[in-house]
């Protein structure tokens, strides 16, 4: 099992996130992000009698990695359901809840999965493969506008315009259904030397409105907001701008968007404490063993006590 952990998918910042949880023997805690249950395994390794853990995954791949052991429940669902699911396991608070944003290198090393431009495949993208649009979905559907919207706002390229034009061209002679084909028509904009920084935003792009990440991301940070005991740990590795400033804005104000309110002494109201002001991130020798590590940002944050 071990090995099929490692091949399926690398925890990154392991010991780091897992130590921020600040896990007692008897807890209870959720991992939103099972992944290959590499986080997972070492929250169980802390537990003993009374302590209890959750792990959510959408993905059936993810889920044929789920731990035998009496303290562990697998929850196939999207992280965004945390209540409800919460609520169904008569789970009434949290002691920490852990979550690795990520794409799992599993995704990008499955070729029929379509999260990377390294191999040709179905233009798929979605972690639930038993529901919603598909990225040849959307860059066969979706109005010029919208696909020049996206590719700026999630993948921050300067020449969404341009790119969403080329695709919306290319289309209306044939439609856009393999990588191959969509890298075809998308390459020639971008120069050899940016190419595949270029092409990984164009793809993070899509991805993230395949699976509806910030909306869903948004929904499962509120969401822990109110699970988490007085105490209890929010512990969140990011990878990219617009999901880090989410999280950052969360723990600092008790909102995504980082609206801030003051009390009648002008003191911040927000229902956390910081642990570490400023993010850590993984060593050199973690980069070194696994480069995905080298954009992870990790942010620890404390529910405060009522009375606080």
């Amino acid at each position: 099992m071990e090995k099929e952990e490692a091949i399926y998918h690398v925890p990154v910042l392991l010991k780091e996130s897992v130590d921020g949880m600040n896990i007692r023997p008897d807890g209870t805690y959720v991992d939103v992000t099972f992944g290959g249950g590499g986080h997972s395994r070492e929250i169980l390794s802390r537990l003993s009698d009374g302590g209890r853990l959750l792990g959510f995954d959408q993905d059936a791949d993810a889920e044929r990695n789920r731990v035998d052991d009496t303290h562990f429940t697998f929850v196939r669902s999207n992280f965004r359901y945390l209540s409800n699911f919460l609520r169904y396991h008569d789970i009434a608070g949290v002691d920490a809840i852990l979550a690795d944003l990520g794409v799992s290198s599993h995704h990008f090393d499955d070729s029929e999965r379509g999260f990377s431009f390294r191999f040709d495949g179905a233009l798929d993208m979605r972690m639930n493969k038993r529901a919603g649009m598909t990225a040849a979905d959307i860059i066969n559907t979706y109005e010029e506008e919208r696909l020049a919207d996206l590719f700026y706002l999630y993948g921050e390229l300067k020449n969404s315009r341009k790119l969403a034009a080329v695709i919306v061209k290319a289309r209306a002679g044939k439609q856009i259904t393999t990588i191959g084909e969509f890298l075809e028509i998308i390459k020639p904009l971008f120069g050899r030397e940016r190419e595949k920084k270029e092409l990984a935003k164009v793809f993070q792009s899509l991805r993230i409105e395949v699976n509806q990440e910030m909306e869903a991301l948004k929904e499962m940070l509120q969401a822990a907001t109110e699970a988490l005991k007085p105490g209890g740990r929010l512990v969140v590795i990011t990878y990219h701008s617009l999901e880090d400033r989410m999280v950052k804005n969360i723990m600092k104000t008790g909102n995504v968007e980082g609206k801030t309110t003051q009390d009648f002494f002008g003191n911040l109201q927000t229902p956390f404490r910081l642990i570490n002001n400023k993010v850590i991130v993984a060593s050199e020798e973690e980069v070194e063993r696994n480069p995905r590590s080298r954009s992870a940002k990790l942010r620890i944050a404390e529910k405060k006590e009522t009375n606080e």
